[in-house]
């Protein structure tokens, strides 16, 4: 049997660590970026990281301009290409949080140049996936774009964000014990493609942040570093496997019916972990424990800790299954209606 041709871009470069962000100009030295480069930050990462990976670049004599962004829109990311086709630049590098990263993202593939991710919070393992999250695509959900050529996670920066993001990475990291199921489905009941390293690789992930829970707390660096390190692994499963499915399944869908609902809602991690807690109790597997490793580290497991009416919660259940139809989840088999979605989410306790 002939087989299917596969690409993988992973990246080439993966620092994680403290007083990493002056390593900056030497990889990109390295990678053969010595010339130009434009930085695409936010208002407040602009101070937090962006204005010194600016310096840091410039000091090496190289050419550095920079945009500032304010979301993850496609107005954003055409303002980015529009300022990439002006200056062309050798490399983007993208400083800030997930939706930062993202509109570089999607701005130098769509402009065909490498892109570094210099993340500022571990929130979500956009930091160093393939995928993109932007508004404004019509459609309510991530779209394929590149890999990060290096990511640069300076745990000396990172510490100092709200932990909130750092939970919300953890929400996203136990998610892919539903995601990597859904994967098998697929692959059980639509005979598509699934790779077992690509699966292994999400679910070790999920595993270290279960077995080190305890160890993930505000202020607390070497739970941080498991978390990058489990986020930046979720990035190259979905390298691997060419697309987000070990990493994204209906926890996800879920989550993005719910953008749809409530569009100022939650964080996506947040939102995702939520969601695997209600997804694995179809599966009849451990919600319990995808529960209790959420609440030790102090990521959400209720409506209410969303900050959401427990109708927001319902809605988004009843309709997840259609946000992407050509992805086969346990939201297919389940076809989950007002009621069987009120008792799902009472059942597990996310709603009273």
């Amino acid at each position: 049997m002939k087989m299917q041709l596969h690409r993988m871009q992973l990246p080439r470069e993966v620092v994680v660590g403290n007083e990493t962000l002056p390593l900056v100009s030497e990889i990109c030295q390295r990678l053969g970026f010595n010339e130009s480069a434009l930085v695409v930050t936010g208002p407040d990462t602009k101070n937090i990281a962006g204005r010194r990976v600016i310096d840091l670049l410039g000091d090496k004599k190289m050419t550095v301009d920079y945009l500032v962004v304010n979301s993850s829109t496609m107005w954003e990311v055409r303002a980015v290409e529009e300022k990439i086709r002006e200056l062309k630049p050798q490399v983007v590098l993208g400083v800030g949080g997930g939706t930062k990263i993202d509109v570089a993202k999607l701005s130098s593939t769509r402009q065909g140049i490498a892109l570094v991710s210099v993340p500022t919070t571990a929130s979500h393992d956009g930091i160093a996936s393939p995928v993109a999250a932007v508004k404004g695509l019509h459609k309510p959900y991530s779209v394929m774009a590149q890999s990060p050529m290096a990511i640069i996670a300076d745990t000396d920066v990172i510490i100092n964000s709200d932990y909130r993001f750092t939970a919300s990475g953890c929400g996203d990291l136990v998610s892919k014990f539903t995601s990597v199921r859904d994967w098998e489905l697929a692959y059980k009941v639509k005979n598509e493609y699934y790779g077992e390293y690509a699966a292994s690789l999400a679910l070790m992930s999920a595993r270290l942040i279960t077995k080190n829970a305890d160890a993930i707390k505000p202020g607390a660096e070497e739970g941080l570093r498991l978390v990058l390190e489990g986020l930046i692994s979720c990035g190259v499963a979905m390298s691997i496997a060419g697309s987000s499915k070990p990493c994204s399944g209906s926890e996800h869908l879920f989550s993005h019916s719910l953008d749809l609902i409530e569009p100022n809602g939650a964080l996506h991690g947040e939102q995702c972990g939520v969601g695997a807690i209600m997804m694995a109790y179809l599966y009849n597997t451990d919600w319990k424990g995808i529960k209790d490793t959420l609440q030790k580290t102090g990521a959400p497991t209720t409506a209410e800790e969303l900050g959401m009416e427990p109708e927001s919660i319902i809605k988004a259940l009843v309709q997840a299954s259609h946000i992407r139809p050509e992805r086969y989840t346990i939201l297919n088999e389940k076809k989950l209606d007002y009621d069987s979605a009120t008792k799902l989410a009472k059942a597990t306790g996310v709603i009273p």
